[in-house]
């Protein structure tokens, strides 16, 4: 993966962290971790959209 995409991917991950954070909504430590991974290029968009429901269900 280029780094532009990464860069692209780092910067969303931030940006939803900002949108959930003034929405009063935290983001767990479990869920930033599977965010780490799609922003490291490890994960597609909906592979990581499949871990975080599939951890939000397991709560």
């Amino acid at each position: 993966m280029q780094s532009v995409d990464l860069k692209k991917r780092r910067r969303a991950v931030k940006i939803a962290n900002a949108v959930n954070s003034i929405e009063g909504v935290p983001v767990s430590k479990e869920v930033k971790l599977i965010q780490a991974r799609f922003a490291k290029g490890e994960l597609t968009s909906e592979q990581m959209k499949a871990e975080v429901i599939s951890f939000c269900n397991s709560i």
